[in-house]
C-alpha cells in the first residue's frame, strides 16, 4: 500500500503546548505555512502555502483516500491541522502514527529524542525551535521590529529558507524512524484501537462554561481576600513572595528551610512560636492550595462550542501502553465527597461564594469537589459512568491461578473481607460493621491495594491512606497476605525466571495464559494474551548484589527527567506491567463493543468509561453487561463492571 509521509508547519496565536490542538486551529489567524511530503521512498517535497503555493491535485485526492495511508509523528497534530486548514475529513482509519508506534516499543515519543536513541544517520534539525518560535508563535512588539507581533517570511528569508528546510528533514527523520520500527510492526487491530481512540478525542467531552468561570472568579476573590488578611498582620508588601515571608518569620523567631514546600508545613506550624506567627502559616498554606489549577487548564482547553478535546493520550504510559491524560489531566481529578453536588454547583454558578462557604466550607475545598462535576453532557443526553470492579486483583488472580481469589470473584465479590478473613484466619461473614472482626477489613483492603506486586511495608505505608494501621503492623501483614496468596508470590519468581532465561538464552519462555517473554536482537517482549507485546529495549543482565543473583536491566526513559538511562526490573515489577497491561487491552476490549453497540464515550478515567447517551436510548445495565462479557482471549478472567447514571460527571 502506498505510504504518504507528511509534516506540517503551522501559525497560530493560541500556545499549542497549554491548549492543544484543536483550540490551536480555532484560532482566526491559524494557517498552515509549510506542507512537506513524500510518497514511499520518494524525494521529500515542501510546499509553501504562504507564497501561494498550493498542493497537487495527487496529494490533495490522496488525503481523502484510503488505499493511501497517511503517516506522520503525532499524527494527531497533522490530522487536525490539514482538516481544519483545508476544510476536508481526514479519517484517523487512513492514517498511522510514528510516535505512537515508537511509545508501543519503550521508546521516547518524541522524534528528535527517537532518533538519538535509535542512533540513526537523519537527525532532526536542531535549529528547528528557534525557527518555531520565530515564525510559528506570535512575537513580542518593540521598536526594532516596529511594533509588529508576528514575523512573516519576507522579515527574515534566510531563515525562512532554513525552516523550509527544516520542514523537509522532519520527513526525512519520521521515515527513517518509521523504517527502523517496522520490524516491530504494531498489531492491526491496535491501529483500530487508535482510530477509535482519535474519534473519542475528536468528538471531546463538554464543559460548563459558566460554572469554570465563577469557579476562577471565586477562588481569586479568595485569594486578595487571604493576602489582604496577610498584609494586615506581617506589614509585608508581597506576602506571597518566599523571600519576604522568610524574612519576616526569622524577625519573629521561625527560621524556615529553603522551599517551605507542603511536606514541610506541618512541621513548621508545630514550631511556631505563638498564634500571630501560627496564623500567617496557616494564610501561607491556604494561599498555596491549587484548587482552580484545573479550571485555569479546562479555560485554556475548551474550544467554542464549549467542549475540550484532545485529552487522551494512546500509549501515554508506554511500559504498559495504558491511556495517559492531557491538558485537563482527567486522570488524576479530586474526588467529590459533598453530600449534595448539586446545591454547590448552583450556589457556585449564582456567584453566591459568602453562602457557598456557609453551607460547604471554604473555597479551595469546595472548588476542588466540584471539579469533576464541570463534565456535562449535551444537552438532551445524560452520562452513563461505568466501570470494572477491582479488575488489576482479578487479573493478577487470573494470571496466577489463585483460585480462592477467582472464587470470591465469581461469587460475592467482596475481596477485601475475604482476603482479611484468609490473613487472620477469622470467619468471612463476622468481617461486618459492628462485630469485633471488623477491625481486620482495613489491614486486608490495605494488603490487596499494596501487596499484589511484591510490595512490602513501605507499599503499606503508602496504600494505607486513611492510617488505619500501625505501622509496627505493616511487616506481619504483608507477610500474612503473602501467606495467603502462594501462587501470586510464586508468580513474581517465575516471571523474572522466565524474563532472565530468555535473555540469557536469547529464546521464548512461556508461562501461563498466553504470556511468554521472547527476546529479539536489541528487545526482550512480553507477549501478551490479547496479541500484543510489552517492550524492555535494550535488555541485559546485571548482578544485584543485594539479593545475590542476575537481574533484568533495560533502558528506558525517567518518568521524572525524561534522560534515557538504565532501569531495572524485578519479579513484582514485570507482574506489574503485565496486570495494568492486560487490564489495560479490557478496557481497550469494551471501548471497542461500546462502539459497536452505538455508545459514544466522551473520555474515560483509568477502568471507568463516561458515555454521552441520548435521553431515551441505552442503559446502564447494557453498559455493564456488555463491559463484563468474557473477554475471548482470557477464558476464565471474572470481569465485572456496574455504573450509574449522572447530569455531571461525579464519583458514585
Amino acid at each position: 500500500m502506498t505510504v504518504l509521509q507528511i509534516d506540517l508547519e503551522t501559525y497560530s496565536s493560541i500556545d499549542l503546548k497549554t491548549s492543544g490542538v484543536y483550540r490551536y486551529v480555532e484560532a482566526p489567524d491559524f494557517e498552515i505555512l509549510l506542507f512537506a511530503y513524500a510518497y514511499d521512498d520518494e524525494p521529500v517535497n515542501v510546499i509553501d502555502l504562504t507564497d501561494f503555493g498550493d498542493l497537487p491535485e495527487q496529494v490533495r485526492a490522496d488525503l481523502t483516500n484510503p488505499s493511501v495511508i497517511k503517516t506522520a509523528f503525532n499524527a494527531a497534530f497533522e490530522r487536525t491541522c490539514i482538516t481544519k486548514h483545508f476544510g476536508i475529513e481526514c479519517d484517523p482509519y487512513q492514517w498511522r502514527c510514528t510516535a505512537v508506534h515508537a511509545l508501543t516499543l519503550g521508546l521516547p515519543g518524541s522524534l528528535d529524542k527517537v532518533a538519538e536513541v535509535l542512533k540513526l544517520d537523519a537527525k532532526k534539525d536542531a535549529k528547528g525551535k528557534t525557527l518555531i518560535k520565530y515564525f510559528s508563535v506570535p512575537c513580542k512588539p518593540t521598536k526594532v521590529n516596529g511594533g509588529r507581533g508576528r514575523n512573516y517570511p519576507y522579515h527574515d528569508p534566510e531563515k525562512w529558507a532554513q525552516y523550509i528546510e527544516y520542514n523537509r528533514q522532519d520527513v526525512v527523520v519520521e521515515r527513517e524512524v518509521r523504517r527502523k520500527l517496522e520490524r516491530f510492526p504494531v498489531p492491526a487491530h491496535e491501529w483500530g484501537l487508535w482510530a477509535l481512540d482519535q474519534r473519542i478525542n475528536d468528538r471531546g467531552v463538554r464543559l460548563d462554561r459558566g460554572l469554570m468561570e465563577q469557579a476562577i472568579t471565586c477562588d481569586s476573590l479568595y485569594e486578595d481576600r487571604l493576602v489582604k488578611k496577610a498584609k494586615e498582620i506581617t506589614g509585608l508588601e508581597n506576602p506571597n513572595s518566599l523571600a519576604q515571608l522568610k524574612g519576616w518569620l526569622a524577625d519573629n523567631g521561625l527560621e524556615t528551610p529553603d522551599g517551605m514546600a507542603k511536606e514541610q508545613m506541618p512541621i513548621l506550624l508545630d514550631a511556631a512560636p505563638n498564634d500571630t506567627v501560627r496564623r500567617v502559616l496557616e494564610l501561607r498554606q491556604e494561599m498555596s492550595k491549587s484548587s482552580v489549577d484545573k479550571f485555569k487548564a479546562m479555560k485554556r482547553a475548551i474550544c467554542t462550542d464549549d467542549r475540550a478535546r484532545g485529552l487522551l493520550q494512546f500509549c501515554g504510559a508506554n511500559r504498559t501502553w495504558r491511556w495517559a491524560g492531557r491538558l485537563i489531566q482527567v486522570q488524576n481529578l479530586p474526588q467529590n465527597r459533598i453530600d449534595d453536588l448539586a446545591l454547590a454547583r448552583e450556589t457556585l454558578q449564582s456567584a453566591d461564594f459568602d453562602w457557598l462557604g456557609t453551607l460547604f466550607g471554604a473555597p479551595p475545598f469546595v472548588l476542588s469537589q466540584l471539579i469533576r462535576t464541570t463534565f456535562i453532557p449535551t444537552p438532551g443526553c445524560r452520562f452513563i459512568v461505568s466501570d470494572f470492579s477491582a479488575i488489576e486483583a482479578r487479573v493478577i488472580a487470573w494470571l496466577a491461578d489463585e483460585r480462592w481469589v477467582l472464587d470470591v470473584f465469581r461469587g460475592h465479590g467482596k475481596i477485601y473481607e475475604a482476603t482479611a478473613a484468609n490473613m487472620f484466619g477469622v470467619p468471612f461473614e463476622t468481617i461486618v460493621k459492628g462485630h469485633e472482626n471488623y477491625r481486620y477489613r482495613a489491614p486486608g483492603k490495605v494488603a490487596v491495594l499494596a501487596c499484589g506486586f511484591q510490595g512490602g511495608p513501605g507499599a503499606m505505608e503508602n496504600m494505607d491512606k486513611k492510617k488505619e494501621i500501625n505501622p509496627d503492623e505493616y511487616p506481619r501483614h504483608v507477610k500474612k497476605w503473602r501467606d495467603a496468596n502462594p501462587n501470586i508470590v510464586k508468580l513474581w519468581y517465575t516471571a523474572e525466571r522466565a524474563a532472565v532465561r530468555a535473555i540469557r538464552e536469547k529464546t521464548t519462555v512461556k508461562l501461563a495464559h498466553g504470556v511468554q517473554y521472547r527476546y529479539a536482537p536489541g528487545m526482550l517482549f512480553a507477549d501478551l494474551p490479547s496479541g500484543r507485546s510489552l517492550a524492555y529495549v535494550n535488555p541485559g543482565l546485571e548482578h544485584d548484589k543485594k539479593f545475590d543473583k542476575d537481574g533484568v536491566i533495560f533502558y528506558g526513559q525517567d518518568q521524572q527527567t525524561g534522560k534515557w538511562v538504565k532501569q531495572r526490573a524485578y519479579g513484582g515489577k514485570l507482574v506489574e506491567n503485565l496486570v495494568q497491561a492486560i487490564a489495560r487491552d479490557c478496557l481497550a476490549q469494551s471501548l471497542l463493543w461500546l462502539d459497536e453497540a452505538g455508545y459514544n464515550t466522551v473520555m474515560h478515567v483509568h477502568d471507568e468509561v463516561v458515555l454521552e447517551v441520548p435521553n431515551g436510548t441505552g442503559s446502564v445495565e447494557e453498559v455493564g453487561d456488555i463491559m463484563s462479557r468474557p473477554i475471548p482471549w482470557a477464558p476464565g478472567l471474572p470481569l465485572t463492571a456496574a455504573g450509574f447514571e449522572c447530569e455531571f460527571y461525579q464519583k458514585d
